[in-house]
């Protein structure tokens, strides 16, 4: 098997396998289950098998022309492969944790469709060099997510579902409009092109900038396009935590860094005013998270405050920084998928998501109670965890090229994080036993566990992540040692 079909395998299985499940569920719900998780984990396989050959410094470029610029063209790099290692392993503990948390509800052929459509559309956009391509996928995602936050069909949380695709898809609208003026200047849609082509005809202007954050923003559910997130959390704990923790939300940062660090050099402006956003969109979320009492959307309020962070070490753009950021997004998605995870337990067992109702869990569910200690401790950045360093690294970044007080803002926003999380923690597992609770079944519990200890992990062994990373960012900005 080349490299170039490993790639398209990656995109491909679970794109062309989600359709074949409601099939398969009519002689085995149970089969289809495990072929929903056998996709995505091939998926992660797959991109394992490419890290060798991006880390040694090549890439793989698969190309096949059609008419007015709409290439199918893909890319395998070390950002590219970074990313799909992140989504796919992720998405394939999440989906293993389902197993028994959907268990016993209706449209689960829907659900293990549309997760693993989710995954395959996801990949397909980390692999796209195509600015209509990856306007397709990304599309493609916003119709998942939005049958997935809709999963239960009760008419308020079909609205929520309802306003988390029209605020992306206006968003993706608005990108969409930025693309065609890219194609206007430079005459491709293809990434590659586009880049030499600027290198001759000058950068875009700020209002095509303008026209792409909007759509960026909207997806990764910034300050002011972020109340969707939140509301997403009707769906159950298992999409909360792969479309809004450790997935979805990620496109638009990924997309950020494909689009203007590595091909296209936005005004000096935007490397001001973008970090002065996320530090808004920090601070903002993190105060909400401080005063709700919804277990689910204080996490989402988390999540909306920690994507700021990893849009921070972007827009920085040095080195540290970016290093950082791409950090971030496994730090976070790892713990962040976790706490969701944790969360959707405490629900499922206790019958609410009301911090205020609950407290003393440790006691009846220890292990979920520890696993949802140590994911908080990762979003917290206390050491040995993982999200300790990749906040390190973006604060560093960010005091190298002088943002002192940009720096402040985000420090006041760690500090948050540390004062709603252990908030969480005491008023659901401390204290007074207020309502009954159980484990929940080993899968799930397993599952919970191994993304805290994953956490952990990737502290202590934090050589590994960090050199991958430090490829990616080597290419990223033409420093490859």
């Amino acid at each position: 098997m080349n490299y170039s079909t490993l790639v398209l395998g990656i995109i491909f299985i679970p794109v062309i396998g989600a359709f074949c499940l409601p099939w398969v569920a009519k002689f085995s719900g149970r089969l289809r289950n495990i072929l929903s998780f056998v996709f995505i984990l091939s998926s992660f396989i797959l991109s394992l098998k490419l890290i060798p050959f991006v880390l040694s410094g090549k890439t793989i470029l698969i190309q096949q022309p059609f008419a007015l610029g709409l290439n199918f063209t893909l890319l395998a790099d070390n950002l590219a492969v970074f990313m799909a290692c992140i989504s796919s392993l992720i998405s394939a503990v999440i989906v293993l944790y389902s197993f028994s948390y959907v268990s016993h509800y209706e449209n689960q052929n829907e659900y293990y469709c549309m997760v693993t459509l989710f995954l395959g559309s996801m990949m397909g956009l980390v692999f796209s060099a195509n600015l209509i391509l990856m306007y397709i996928f990304w599309e493609i995602t916003a119709i998942t997510s939005w049958r997935l936050i809709g999963f239960f069909r009760d008419k308020p949380y079909v609205l929520k579902a309802d306003k988390a695709f029209l605020v992306t898809v206006f968003g993706s609208l608005i990108m969409l409009i930025g693309f065609i003026s890219i194609y206007q200047q430079t005459g491709s849609f293809d990434l590659p092109v586009i880049k030499e082509v600027l290198k001759t005809q000058g950068n875009i202007s700020n209002l095509v900038v303008a026209l792409i954050l909007v759509g960026i923003l909207s997806k990764s559910a910034t300050l002011p396009f972020h109340t969707w997130l939140p509301d997403a959390g009707v769906a159950p704990s298992p999409v909360t935590a792969l479309l809004h923790a450790a997935v979805l939300v990620k496109i638009g940062v990924y997309v950020y860094a494909r689009i203007f660090i590595v091909n296209i050099t936005p005004d000096v402006l935007w490397h001001t005013l973008l970090p002065l956003i996320a530090g808004l969109s920090a601070i903002v979320s993190a105060g909400a998270a401080l005063i709700e009492t919804d277990l689910k959307r204080i996490i989402a309020y988390s999540t909306i405050s920690q994507i700021g962070f990893i849009f921070f070490g972007l827009a920085i753009g040095n080195e540290i920084a970016v290093l950082g950021a791409l950090l971030f997004i496994l730090m976070h998605g790892l713990a962040k998928a976790g706490l969701f995870l944790c969360a959707g337990i405490v629900e499922q067992n206790t019958k609410t998501k009301d911090i205020t109702k609950l407290g003393g869990l440790i006691s009846t569910m220890p292990f979920t109670a520890i696993a949802f200690l140590a994911c908080a401790f990762s979003v917290m950045g206390i050491p040995p965890f993982g999200g300790f360093f990749s906040k390190y690294l973006v604060f560093s970044g960010a005091l190298a090229s002088g943002r002192l007080w940009v720096v402040l803002i985000f420090l006041i926003g760690a500090f948050l994080t540390i004062i709603y999380l252990f908030r969480v923690f005491n008023m659901v597992f401390l204290g007074k036993v207020n309502v009954a609770g159980k484990e929940a079944s080993p899968v799930m519990v397993a599952s919970v566990v191994s993304l805290a200890l994953l956490s952990l992990a990737a502290g202590f062994l934090i050589y590994y992540p960090y050199k991958f990373a430090q490829g990616a960012v080597g290419q990223m900005l033409g420093v490859i040692k």
